[in-house]
This record gives C-alpha cells, structure tokens and sequence, in this order.
C-alpha cells in the first residue's frame, strides 16, 4: 500500500530546535516525509507549491495557515500545528475545504516556570549584570539584592505554567498570590486576588495570561503605576500583553525596579530590541519552551495525530472534526 504523504513546513533552524530527529524518524515509519526544500518561511503560493499532493501538512509556528493556501490544497486533509497557538491559521477557511486542523499539547509547562524562577532570580540578584560587568573586564559594585524566600509573588493567569509556579514559589517560601477571572483558586497556599489587588502587593508581577482582543496591551500605563517601584515584571506570555511604551516610561520613571522576558512584539514574539537592550531588563530569545524534553512532546503530538489519522480516527487536538469532511480520504 502507498504511503501517504506528510509535508513539514520547517525551516532548517525550525526543525533541528522545534522537532528533532526522533520525531522525523518516528513519521517516516508511517508516511512517505518531505521536509521544506527552501530553507525559507513559505507564503500560501510557495507552501501550495512545494505541498502538492501532501495529505497530511505538519506545519511549524511560524507558517501561517493561510486561507488562500487553503483553497489550493486539493489533495490536503489534515493541517497539523506543532504548537498550541493557531491564531494565524484560518481555521475557517480550512473548514470550508473540508480540511482539519489541529494542535499540539503544551509541553513546555516545566520549561517556561524555570526559566521565570531563574529570570526572578537574575532580576532580584543582579546576576546578568555583574556578569555583563566581568566579561567586560570591570569590577561590578556589589548590590544589595532581595530573596525569594519572603518575597510575594503574583501570578496573573492561572493555567498549567500558573499552578507550577504557585507550587515552586510555595517551596521558596514565598507568598503566592493569583489572579484569574475565570478560575476558582481553591489550593493551600495560593491567595486569590483582584488584579488591581494583585499588582498593589506582588514583588514580582509574573504575566501568563492568554493574549485575546480582550487581553491586548492589559499591562498598560495604568497597570504599571500600580506596581511598587521596588517591584519586578516578567512576561513569560505573549508580547501583545504589554504595551512595551507603557513598560519602558514606567522603568524610565522608577515605578517598578525592572522586568524580564521571554516574549516581545518582535517578530516570532521576540522581545523588542529597544527594550530588550536596556540595563534593567533581563530577555531570553523566546526561548521558554526551547529544552528536548519540552520540543518532543509537541513534536510527538503530532505523530500521534498523524498515527490516528492513518489508522481513520480523529486525533486528539482537533479543533474543527465537524468540518473536516476530507478525512475519509485517509482510509
């Protein structure tokens, strides 16, 4: 029987950090694999183009599902996107087509949450700045810093990464307090607050919040002023959280001691090079989610999702099943 053919949309630096090698192994088990020849992010003409005849496309985070892309894949089913946010695919316009989309688990709960505890520590510690000091062969002036334990902290957001926070804080001996319209915070330890409340009191401002219209710019002027300027922000979201104006004239004005993060409006949700720059604040290059533990589970979602489609079942992450009336092509 001729396998079915599965098309990945990852660039090279896209494959080797956000799938691996088991993964591709595990895909050409089952399915006939053909990685993006380009090297290059396709647009709907090229990803149509180099997709032809495709039943199955495995597409990274940063390929759109373009609607025009959409009604030029004849030979498509399933649209499968190895991450979680599938804000730039259309799903509309894939369900229109008959085609399925899904998505991946996150993975990267562990990943994110350390890497906030090192970028709170880094923050209250100074690290990032002696060692810029040292390796430019100066002596950096010791600084009195502050310790976690004691400290509170507030987590605006109360998912997976929010809960495995709470508990880490918890083992720190911090105060944890939590904001989170849509939740009921029932767990020991974990004080439940209004937002307003929340960033009156927090030392460090942590924002996991998912980014929606409604979400767009909630870290505004108005939420740094209510901020102690003895206070730290990190962002270990989505960019479009903060507005980053708002951000840099409340560090300029000293009402809040610096920030972190891991996420910007920058392209690929990198942090903006003008804030990223600045001595009172520690970024990461979007990498929160980059450790192997954390890429393959995401990765391996997606084979799972492919093993079900061949064997004619609906994958787990599947987000338009009632629409996808390609899927009997798979059998």
């Amino acid at each position: 029987m001729t396998k079915k053919r599965v098309f990945l949309t990852h660039a090279p630096d896209m494959l080797a950090n956000y799938y691996g090698p088991r993964a591709v192994a595990a895909l050409r088990d089952m399915a006939e694999v053909v990685i993006n020849p380009t090297g290059k992010v396709l647009d709907a003409e090229a990803l149509a183009e180099a997709a032809a005849g495709a039943a199955i496309i495995v597409s990274d985070r940063l390929t759109p599902g373009y609607g025009a892309f959409f009604q030029k894949a004849p030979d498509l089913v399933a649209f499968l996107r190895c991450a979680v946010d599938i804000r730039n695919v259309d799903v509309d316009a894939a369900s229109a087509q008959g085609i399925l989309v899904t998505r991946a688990t996150p993975g990267f709960i562990a990943s994110v949450a350390e890497l906030g505890f090192g970028m709170m520590i880094d923050l209250a510690r100074g690290v990032s700045g002696a060692v810029g000091s040292y390796r430019a062969g100066l002596a950096p002036v010791p600084r009195t810093g502050r310790q976690l334990r004691g400290s509170t902290i507030g987590i605006i957001g109360y998912g997976a990464i929010g809960r495995t926070m709470a508990d880490l804080a918890k083992a720190f001996g911090m105060r944890v307090l939590a904001s989170d319209p849509y939740k009921t915070i029932g767990e020991e330890g974990v004080e439940q607050v209004s937002f307003e409340t929340l960033l009156a009191e927090a030392d460090f401002v942590i924002c996991l919040v998912v980014a929606t219209d409604a979400t767009e710019n909630l870290m505004n002027a108005a939420a740094f002023a209510r901020m102690k300027p003895t206070a730290f922000f990190v962002n270990l979201s989505r960019g479009n959280l903060v507005d980053e104006a708002a951000l840099a004239a409340a560090l300029d004005a000293g009402q809040l001691a610096g920030a972190a993060m891991d996420v910007g409006r920058a392209p690929d949700q990198m942090p903006s090079l003008d804030l990223a720059r600045r001595a009172d604040v520690v970024a990461t290059p979007h990498t929160g989610g980059l450790t192997p533990a954390a890429i393959e589970h995401q990765a391996f979602d997606t084979v799972g999702q492919v093993r079900a489609l061949l064997a004619g079942e609906v994958p787990p992450g599947a987000v338009n099943s009632e629409a996808a009336t390609r899927l009997g092509r798979l059998k």
